[in-house]
This record gives structure tokens, C-alpha cells and sequence, in this order.
């Protein structure tokens, strides 16, 4: 990878205080960004920039709201003011919700009686729109307000994250899944777009990787598989949840000038779980 792409580049980071987009900002740290960590959680964000200068990197952290135009708007003036203009944004916000979640795989016969059960009936409109709005307006959103610092400059880009759930929807996250086809959908719109100012825009779409959100979904208290963790590593060729750092190679790449005419693709990071037809 050409080494110099990211020297003195400002990346946005919207999200980066979690888990994945935190090992992100540190990547393009590492390689000489300038890295503005996005949060809702400010301690979270603060804590990371912290690491990152502890590391002799340049980081700060912004509490930001990423469904809130005003807030993007005053985080835009903060990273401005303090880095300069956004060269590179890197939309990390989103995630899934009980409310927009089922119980079960499928709706049987009966199931409309029992009241320990969500089915798709029960979902409302409410936990919908949220999963929804957190997804693709959080990544609407802060697109709208950063390219913007973009335009007349070398060597932007940006970078969603999209998901296996964009391919295929999996089983009990109708919202999710749904959020998460329509960021693919965008990156693609956004890349032709944006293509005559230069920008690139870009996907990756990581497979199962254990977060704060999804752990208990895959593990259990022991730390064991549940059933559905099982059902994934049993569907994953390579055997294994991703790890955070599998997310590095390719988002580097895709973010540098290696990959200058590469726009409008979603690069699948799911150890061969994309490919696998299950038998």
C-alpha cells in the first residue's frame, strides 16, 4: 500500500468510538492521518483520541450525533477549526435494536397467541424507523455535511460499511437488513454521483464479528456458541467470527490512492460466508 496516502489527511470517523470503527481510526492513524473520532458516546470518542496521542498519532474526539444536522454541522466546525477540512470519512454509526427484532426464525401457526413471542406482527413502527434512521440517515447524514470539504482536493474518499445483510437478509433483523441494502444501494448512487469532483465512495460489508451489540446473540454467558452462532460459523468456510483487525487491509485500501479508480463497489469481508451455498 502506498504509504504516503493518508500523511496529514483528515479523517472523519463517525461511530469510532466502538469497537470496529475504533481499530480503524488507529490503522489510519498509524499510516500519519489526522483523525477526528465521531461519537454519541463523547467518553468514548475522548478515551480513543487519548490512545491514539498516547501512540504519537493525532486524534480528537467529537461528540456527534450523526442523525442531527446541527450537531454534524458544530462537530464539522470543531474538526475544521482544530485538522482543517475532511479529506476522508469513514461512515462507522449504526447498529441494530430490540424493538426491530423477532423472536423467532419464522412465524408459525399459533404464534400470534402467545405474548412471550415478538413476531413480525408485533414490530412497530417506531423500532423500525429507528434501526432505519441509525443506518442509512446516519450515514446519509454525515455525507451530506463532510464531502462538502471535499470538493477541489486529491484524493478523497469515503467509506460506508454495509453488511452480509445487504446480500442476503438474515433471519429475525427485517430493519436491519433493510438499512443496511439500502447503504449499498447508496454507495453506489453516491460513487456516480460524485465521481466528476473526485471523490471516491466505497463499501466494505463485514460478515459476523463480535461486538457489544450482537455478543449475546452469539455467545452465551459461558461464552459459548448459541444456536445461532453455531448456524454461522457452520455457514463461515474459514471456521471463525471475524476479529476487528480483519476490517484493516481492505479499508486501507479501498481509502487509498492504491485503489484511484475503484468507486462503487462493496467488498465482502465475511471469511467465505457470502460465497457458501450451505451444502
Amino acid at each position: 500500500m502506498e504509504t504516503d496516502s493518508f500523511k496529514n489527511k483528515v479523517v472523519v470517523i463517525t461511530g469510532g468510538g466502538g469497537v470496529l470503527c475504533g481499530v480503524l481510526a488507529k490503522a489510519v492513524a498509524n499510516h500519519g492521518a489526522k483523525v477526528a473520532i465521531l461519537d454519541l458516546n463523547e467518553s468514548a470518542a475522548l478515551k480513543l483520541a487519548e490512545e491514539i496521542t498516547a501512540l504519537g498519532g493525532v486524534a480528537m474526539g467529537v461528540k456527534a450525533n450523526v442523525l442531527n444536522k446541527k450537531s454534524l454541522e458544530d462537530a464539522k466546525k470543531q474538526v475544521k477549526d482544530t485538522f482543517g477540512g475532511c479529506d476522508i470519512l469513514i461512515n462507522g454509526a449504526g447498529g441494530n435494536h430490540p424493538d426491530g427484532t423477532t423472536t423467532n426464525t419464522q412465524f408459525n401457526p399459533g404464534d400470534e397467541t402467545k405474548s412471550d413471542l415478538k413476531t413480525f406482527y408485533d414490530l412497530t413502527p417506531k423500532g423500525i424507523q429507528f434501526v432505519s434512521d441509525l443506518n442509512f440517515m446516519g450515514t446519509f447524514l454525515p455525507t451530506q455535511i463532510f464531502t462538502k470539504d471535499m470538493m477541489g482536493k486529491s484524493g478523497c474518499a469515503v467509506l460506508n460499511i454495509s453488511s452480509m445483510n445487504a446480500y442476503r437478509p438474515l433471519t429475525k433483523i427485517p430493519a436491519y437488513s433493510a438499512a443496511k441494502a439500502a447503504v449499498s444501494n447508496f454507495t453506489q448512487w453516491l460513487a456516480v454521483h460524485l465521481a466528476p469532483m473526485g471523490v471516491r465512495v466505497n463499501a466494505i460489508a463485514p460478515g459476523f464479528f463480535v461486538t457489544d451489540q450482537n455478543r449475546s446473540l452469539l455467545l452465551d454467558e459461558k461464552e459459548n456458541l448459541t444456536q445461532r452462532g453455531k448456524t454461522i460459523i457452520q455457514h463461515t468456510p474459514m471456521g471463525r467470527f471475524g476479529k476487528a483487525e480483519d476490517l484493516i487491509g481492505a479499508s486501507l485500501w479501498l481509502l487509498s490512492n492504491d485503489s484511484e479508480f475503484v468507486t462503487g463497489t462493496i467488498i465482502p469481508i465475511d471469511g467465505g460466508f457470502s460465497a457458501f451455498s450451505g451444502v
